[in-house]
């Protein structure tokens, strides 16, 4: 690529970024921060931090993020260092199934915990059934501690986020380090929190930060959940005064403001430490065979917690599978009735076809423009390159809410973009925030690549003749194919399931993807609730297969995709 060619990326993309991400926020913090004389002022949000509701939503939504990030570390770091250090029966297996939380979004899981935790849920059934209650007894598991139970469900399900990172960091871990450590005395869990933990803080951090950010910025869990003391769900309910009070504006930028010091701070305290290490080959390491004893209990543990994070999977399983589902412990009448009703429904017809067209179109332009960028930020000597680096990976930093009412401020009429305003067609404004959302997966898969693939091959190329550009094209990209594909069907999956920008911008039926569709069909009554899980089932299906076909062609380089 020529250096005229990399200055078109670079000012493109700076144009796409200052259009679609910097502007939206823009026009968040102009109606949280600008009086109507066009004054700067701080009334809206210290008004908004007086109100002991928004000020209660906004701690519930920081320990809420806490407890999330916190029980994914629980359990995914554990699972990590068994995973890299021993070999067990039923490893690859295990390894495999312990992924499987992130093919269904955890607000789809939500609908199958509750079946299983309500007032006549499958728990209470079965405490009823092994006389430890009374019959007829009740509880409400779930409407007792909300908080609890959100926590659990995007724990449960993000913390493969954090477990590839772990998995990444420990296999590129010199076990000369922990070996000299050993030498010295210092062994067990001393060892691992004075040696081990600080060399792989980096990787645990990226995928903390993901998951973080993620669940103080999480919609879908607390509205299925019917738990509107948190930020998000409290956006949502502002929408409708959108045009009429600069409060929803003050909300989403305290929101914004919040995540982003969240993550500068992160990044200052756990972010910032390297250490140089050896090569990997100075050293005998790798997975060793444990004891047969101790095996085993490394298979039981992989499968405890797969058993326990597949259980709102388990659950919107078998309410898609039944007729009805009351007061027993499993449904007393199965049925596949719900699956093809889920693909032949009114409502979810139209939402299929949608979501595949969004998805298509901002997988096409994440592909075009993440090659781009890649090859821009690894071949090239152009100057300020760390720059679309940066560009390309703050999407990750600033939450899928805030974009999307970002989108609908500056579309609102009488503005420049009120041609876009999603209430008459979202489709554009839907494939732009997919697009922006998912960029970097691809950027990083496509950087990757591009890291891996000697650039001699080009040079050879070049010398007999072939221009930059095409030598790129022929040469380069069919060998970088794979990496490709990986962050291709990444960004196309997750833009099918994508949760907030769907339901903030998707506002009338006949524009509704598929998660939309899901939360609407969730609140009909009659069948509602199994045509919703059923038609989840189907989405869990496809996102599945994507999550395997990745692990094939990237394995334990996956982790990468899922770094800030």
């Amino acid at each position: 690529m020529s250096q005229s060619l990399a200055r078109v990326v670079f000012g493109g993309t700076l144009v796409f970024f200052g259009v679609f991400f910097f502007w939206p926020i823009l026009q968040i913090l102009q109606g949280g921060f600008i009086d109507a004389d066009g004054h700067l002022t701080f009334a809206y949000v210290r008004a908004l931090l007086a109100d002991p509701i928004y000020l209660a939503g906004l701690g519930n939504s920081v320990l809420l993020a806490a407890a999330t990030t916190l029980i994914a570390l629980l359990v995914a770091v554990p699972l990590a260092l068994v995973a890299d250090r021993y070999t067990f029966p039923g490893k690859t297996l295990l390894g495999a199934l312990v992924l499987v939380p992130m093919i269904l979004p955890p607000f789809v899981g939500a609908i199958g915990i509750r079946q299983i935790l309500g007032q006549y849920g499958a728990l209470n059934s079965l405490l009823i059934q092994g006389g430890l209650r009374p019959p007829g007894w009740t509880f409400d598991w779930l409407g007792t501690n909300q908080f609890l139970g959100i926590a659990l469900v995007n724990g449960l399900s993000l913390y493969p986020i954090i477990y590839l990172n772990a998995v990444a960091a420990l296999a590129n871990l010199d076990p000369a380090m922990e070996e000299a450590a050993a030498n010295l005395g210092c062994v067990g869990a001393r060892r691992f929190l004075k040696i081990t933990l600080p060399l792989i803080k980096p990787g645990l951090f990226a995928g903390a930060t993901i998951v973080f950010i993620w669940a103080f910025t999480d919609l879908g869990v607390p509205l299925i959940f019917d738990y509107g003391r948190v930020t998000p769900v409290q956006i949502f309910y502002g929408l409708k005064d959108l045009g009429d009070s600069p409060f929803p504006y003050a909300l989403v930028a305290v929101m914004l403001v919040s995540s982003l010091l969240f993550y500068a701070l992160g990044k200052g305290l756990f972010g910032r430490d390297s250490y140089a290490m050896m090569a990997k080959s100075t050293s005998a390491g790798g997975a060793r065979a444990p004891a047969r004893g101790r095996a085993w209990l490394c298979t039981a543990g992989f499968a405890a917690v797969i058993c326990v994070a597949l259980l709102p999977h388990l659950g919107v399983v078998l309410v898609a599978f039944s007729r009805d589902w009351y007061g027993t412990v499993l449904p007393a009448h199965l049925t596949l009735e719900n699956f093809p009703t889920a693909l032949g429904h009114d409502l979810t017809v139209p939402a299929i076809a949608n979501s595949l067209k969004y998805a298509s179109l901002a997988t096409l332009i994440d592909l075009g423009l993440g090659v781009a960028l890649a090859y821009v930020i690894v071949r090239t000597k152009l100057a300020g390159r760390q720059v679309l680096d940066f560009l390309a990976m703050l999407p990750l930093a600033v939450p899928g809410l805030v974009l999307a009412f970002g989108y609908l401020a500056m579309s609102q009429e009488g503005k420049f973009w009120a041609f876009l305003n999603p209430v008459e067609n979202p489709t554009v404004l839907l494939v732009i925030a997919y697009s922006v959302r998912r960029l970097p997966y691809v950027v990083r898969a496509a950087a990757a690549g591009f890291q891996q693939t000697s650039e001699t091959l080009e040079e050879a190329a070049q010398n007999l003749g072939c221009p930059p550009l095409k030598a790129t094209i022929r040469i380069t990209l069919p060998l970088i194919a794979a990496n490709l594909i990986a962050g291709g069907l990444l960004a196309f999956a997750f833009a099918m399931l994508e949760v907030s920008d769907s339901l903030v911008l998707a506002q009338k039926q006949a524009y509704y993807p598929i998660t939309k569709a899901i939360y609407e069909l969730f609140q009909l009554l009659g069948d509602g609730k199994l045509v919703a899980s059923a038609l989840g089932v189907w989405a869990m299906a496809f996102l599945g297969l994507t999550i395997v076909a990745m692990s094939v062609l990237l394995g334990k380089k996956l982790g990468a995709l899922f770094r800030v």
